[in-house]
């Protein structure tokens, strides 16, 4: 092994060589509480520095830039205040592993495993001649539909043909279920699965796979200009499954469903349990309203939380994953089968075409978001995930490599959205004729330290302290919320409201919603906090100078398996982007 001395000008030219220096993972000397937020220093005595003011000193983020190798270096580093953050890498395909079913434990008869190659390449955009248009599912043409259909079934007689063509409707199906359901590790982090939902991952990833999914299809009819449609579940014309996928002679369709739910069933994105359909339209819209614009305080809020190599999977999801993606992903999951297949479950969500139209939509609220004129900054700076990447294969069966950084501006991708009526961006809930009078409703309503750590067992009101009198800029915050990963968890959350239980989510005392689909994590812990902006819902409700509030939360799925272990009411912080 060459010397430290030796290799430092080395490296200084060429940071890639330190993947030359060991064969044992440089993760493995560092503690994960300290991965964080520092950079490696290698001191080179001796050695000619090629920035003076530097002294030799390397910058790990510049080294993390292709898919292996890149955790080296084992014996350059002892302290451990000189560890680092660093970029999810893409997997090594060549090493996947079992799936097993997240909620039963059950080893699932499944291989998720995308085809290896030793061939692979970093993809560049290619330049956009013209821009393709995605439809809203629910305004297809008849000579739309008829493309769309003859490339599901062209890609799923792939298949038959050829099951190892990763073009092919499973191997596409398998995509999710590798990168979502546990089948690769960390690159040098073996005990840490990679999951690109609950983080800041989630956008681009499910971008990107879009992305190449669209082409694939494209090419198999030779039709470079087709596109995903959306499925326009924020829009009350678009709030049922789209009727395109619910024909049983189609190729587009499922049986996996919950057939409860087919058409012209509407979609409860905030899973309030409203039986009027009205009701269900103006609680969707202020689902919509309240996960954009109103809860949010800051970039990662609506992105995700953080997640850098070394991290635990799944630090976070924000307002938009965990409110009508989730809501979706349930209303069409099958209940009659174990494992509520298709859309219900991770590993299978894939195999359901509806899938696509879904997150096509889900990719349409990213694009909306950062058009929004709100006092939130739009784009994450943070260089780990920027250059965070993942592994797809294009339609030319190429292994390719991509960066999150790439795909920011879907027009740059070459797509953008139909242009349709978005009723939820100006759906704020109808301030209260009369404020509140605190002592009424906080009478017997005890304190959060005698009420934290909470499990909501029922419907739970507590008394908060604000962080200052009048119609201040604050947040709630909710700390370490432990869940069971493994099933559907959903609870909402309400300021000053005198009526507990209620079916009505269109009101000003709704503060906001968290959910999750179940999804893998170790020991079947899932762990975040969540922030949710109170500025609005002031102005609304009127606080006056109440030095206080009365927080309620109503469990509407399995609160039996969630604790939330704290809870505080801070001023709003300054909003950036991280």
């Amino acid at each position: 092994m060459a010397s430290l001395q030796s290799s430092c000008a080395v490296l200084a030219s060429n940071p890639r060589h330190l993947n030359t220096l060991s064969s044992k993972p440089l993760s493995s000397h560092i503690p994960s509480h300290t991965r964080r937020n520092h950079r490696y220093h290698i001191s080179c005595s001796g050695g000619a520095s090629q920035n003076p003011s530097s002294e030799g000193k390397v910058d790990r983020r510049n080294m993390l830039l292709g898919l292996g190798g890149l955790y080296s270096a084992a014996n350059l580093i002892s302290d451990p205040q000189f560890a680092s953050a660093s970029p999810i890498e893409s997997p090594d395909f060549k090493a996947c592993g079992a799936v097993f079913d997240v909620q039963t434990g059950d080893a699932l008869d499944v291989k998720c495993c995308p085809p290896p190659s030793d061939n692979i390449i970093d993809y560049k955009l290619p330049p956009v001649h013209k821009m393709r248009v995605r439809p809203a599912a629910h305004k297809v043409t008849k000579e739309y539909l008829a493309k769309f259909e003859e490339a599901i079934r062209r890609m799923k007689e792939l298949d038959k043909t050829d099951p190892s063509d990763p073009r092919g409707f499973m191997q596409q199906a398998n995509i999710h279920c590798a990168y979502c359901n546990g089948g690769h590790d960390q690159v040098g982090f073996p005990n840490l699965d990679i999951q690109v939902h609950n983080s800041w991952l989630f956008f681009p990833f499910h971008r990107w796979y879009l992305y190449f999914y669209e082409r694939i299809l494209g090419s198999l009819i030779n039709d470079p200009t087709f596109v995903l449609p959306f499925w326009n579940w924020d829009n009350p014309k678009g709030m049922t499954m789209p009727r395109i996928f619910d024909n049983e002679r189609s190729p587009l369709y499922d049986a996996n469903r919950n057939q409860a739910n087919r058409p012209p069933a509407l979609i409860d994105l905030g899973f309030s349990g409203a039986t009027d359909d009205l009701q269900k339209v103006v609680n969707n819209l202020t689902v919509m309203y309240s996960e954009m614009i109103r809860s949010v305080n800051s970039t990662v809020d609506f992105m995700g939380q953080p997640y850098h190599a070394g991290d635990s999977p799944s630090p976070g999801n924000g307002s938009s994953e965990r409110g009508s993606h989730v809501s979706a992903h349930v209303f069409v999951g099958d209940p009659r089968n174990k494992y509520s297949e298709d859309m219900g479950n991770f590993y299978s969500a894939g195999r359901d075409t509806m899938f696509y139209s879904h997150h096509a939509n889900v990719d349409r609220m990213w694009s909306i978001w950062k058009t929004l004129k709100t006092d939130v900054p739009k784009d994450i700076t943070d260089p780990d995930y920027l250059n965070a990447n993942f592994l797809f294969y294009d339609e030319k069966k190429q292994l390719v490599r991509v960066k999150v950084g790439d795909c920011l501006d879907n027009r740059k991708m070459g797509y953008e959205f139909e242009k349709v009526d978005i009723p939820w961006l100006n759906y704020k809930p109808t301030k209260k004729a009369a404020r509140t009078k605190i002592e009424k409703i906080a009478s017997g309503v005890q304190t959060a330290d005698k009420l934290f750590p909470l499990t909501l067992k029922k419907i739970t009101r507590v008394l908060v302290n604000k962080s200052a009198k009048g119609k201040a800029d604050e947040v709630l915050v909710l700390e370490n919320i432990e869940t069971d990963s493994s099933k559907f968890i959903k609870f909402d959350v309400f300021v000053n409201d005198e009526d507990d239980g209620s079916e009505e989510l269109d009101k000003a005392e709704y503060a906001g919603t968290f959910a999750q689909v179940p999804h893998k994590t170790k020991d079947k812990k899932g762990k975040s906090t969540i922030n949710l902006r109170l500025t609005e819902l002031y102005e609304d409700i009127d606080v006056a100078d109440d030095a206080t509030i009365v927080v309620t939360f109503i469990p509407r799925s399995n609160g039996d398996d969630v604790t939330i272990g704290g809870i505080k009411i801070i001023p709003s912080p300054p909003r950036s982007g991280r």
